[in-house]
């Protein structure tokens, strides 16, 4: 614990670190928690799990004072990293009593409003934080410190003018804390309009490279989820993390892994805060050892164990490529990303190639089975439609589907067809058994009609609709 000592913490910040299993202080947490310290502007740029949570909480959290107000505000991304923010200042304030608030969209907002009367640090989406101030449901008046993380993500996300909103709000006398994982021109335009002489901070990648290997296999469009399959039935150690552009492919192919069998959980954007929770807690707790999911979803996540990356579905940037495949082969573990590419990505795969410090390796395909899958239902059916290149199969189950069974290849009729030999037509048209015996019903077919009087002889009353009564009388 002495290098955490020199870098200027409290003795009970040091015991908190201590009893968390922190040795000694990663990269970006050596050279930021000084700065943060000091009061000073920072740009840092560091990947997913580098530790920097830790590296600008720890200085914030020895800042700052109970009962004085809200004093520090952290913007992020999405909601799950939010979540993972707000629970490292939540555990290392623990000796200050402080009051670590976390809001975000999709969830009642009565209770954080609550929770924001008392609060000295706010974690939170732009898009709730602006929410909570048109309301005036939080005062940054006395804000003291505001943190931008994973500013990079959040301009792709299109938060640029929110963000901009909540800055021109806060107090001009502040600190401003800023990290991403790309410093990019837009990223540079914030810090030169809202920050004080930042110092810069960058770091190397969190990743290994001599421990990850980057392979892809190139197979026709009906063997990628083929492939994909006999993949993860082959490798089980570890943790998995299969990634889809969209949130539809998402729940696609984690429904079909589910159907055959595969331990497997998808997450993203289009799912409830609460259910989003659960399935990240099932599986950083290794209840499930395959995680779908999309980027937004998955971004900020700090998910320890992780040994391979599929890219089921090429991203459009190598600066997305590098965000997917930075969470495996850290501290020291090997990891793999493997790529499953068809006719359709080429183009993504080649705007991924574009980075020259990308070694990715050609893998020879192996013979895989066939595997069929369960396609998306349309609103019009009732039964899952099955793909499969056997046309026999296809013809098997068309003649052998419900609505065929009464009629059979030998020519023999059902028993609808015996039925309307029966004579049972009226005027060219079927009779449908109408009870009252007034003849056929222009109306749905196959539905006994009571006898009795229309309400208001048939028209409607106001909204309502029409009715029949029981007895024929009202």
């Amino acid at each position: 614990m002495e290098s955490f000592r020199k870098l200027g913490l409290s003795e009970q910040f040091l015991k908190l670190l201590e009893e968390a299993g922190f040795r000694k202080p990663s990269e970006i947490q050596e050279k930021v928690i000084p700065l943060v310290l000091n009061g000073k502007d920072v740009i840092g740029g560091s990947a997913t799990g580098s530790g920097k949570t830790l590296a600008f909480g720890a200085g914030i959290i020895e800042r700052i004072r109970k009962d004085k107000g809200l004093q520090v505000l952290i913007l992020t991304p999405t909601r799950e990293l939010a979540e993972q923010v707000g629970g490292v200042f939540a555990r290392f304030s623990r000796y200050k009593q402080l009051n670590v608030a976390i809001v975000y969209g999709g969830v009642n907002i009565k209770h954080q409003i609550i929770d924001l009367r008392n609060s000295e640090i706010v974690v939170g989406t732009p898009g709730r934080i602006i929410d909570h101030m048109e309301r005036g449901t939080i005062n940054l008046s006395d804000l003291k410190i505001l943190v931008l993380d994973e500013a990079d993500r959040m301009l792709d996300m299109g938060f640029v003018h929110d963000v901009e909103k909540i800055i021109r709000n806060c107090p001009k006398e502040r600190q401003t804390l800023l990290f991403s994982a790309t410093i990019s021109g837009e990223i540079g335009h914030i810090a030169g309009r809202h920050m004080k002489n930042p110092e810069t901070i960058s770091v190397d990648s969190y990743v290994d490279p001599s421990k990850l290997r980057q392979v892809y296999y190139d197979v026709p469009k009906n063997l990628k989820f083929s492939l994909l399959v006999h993949l993860l039935k082959r490798e089980k150690h570890g943790l998995v993390m299969v990634f889809c552009n969209t949130r539809h492919n998402t729940d696609f192919i984690g429904r079909n892994l589910e159907n055959l069998g595969i331990d497997v959980l998808a997450i993203h954007g289009g799912l409830t805060q609460q259910k989003r929770n659960r399935i990240m807690e099932k599986f950083n707790k290794n209840k499930v050892y395959v995680l779908v999911c999309t980027d937004i979803a998955a971004r900020g996540l700090d998910i320890s164990g992780i040994s391979h990356i599929y890219n089921y579905d090429i991203p459009k940037t190598s600066k997305d490529y590098i965000h997917r495949i930075g969470r495996t082969a850290r501290a020291g573990k090997d990891g793999i990303a493997i790529n499953i590419l068809s006719e359709m990505d080429y183009d993504n795969f080649g705007n991924v190639l574009k980075d020259p410090s990308l070694n990715i390796e050609k893998a020879e395909t192996p013979e895989t089975e066939t595997v069929r899958m369960m396609l998306p239902n349309q609103r019009f059916q009732k039964r899952q439609r099955w793909d499969s290149d056997d046309w026999k199969s296809r013809k098997f189950h068309r003649e052998h589907h419900a609505r065929n069974r009464e009629w059979t290849d030998e020519g023999q009729r059902g028993e609808k067809q015996k039925r309307d030999d029966q004579g049972n037509f009226m005027g060219g048209k079927r009779n449908f058994g109408n009870r009252s015996g007034r003849g056929n019903f222009g109306g749905r077919r196959g539905i006994p009609q009571r006898s009795g009087n229309f309400r208001s002889q048939g028209r409607r009353q106001g909204n309502r609709a029409k009715s029949f009564s029981r007895r024929g009388r009202f």
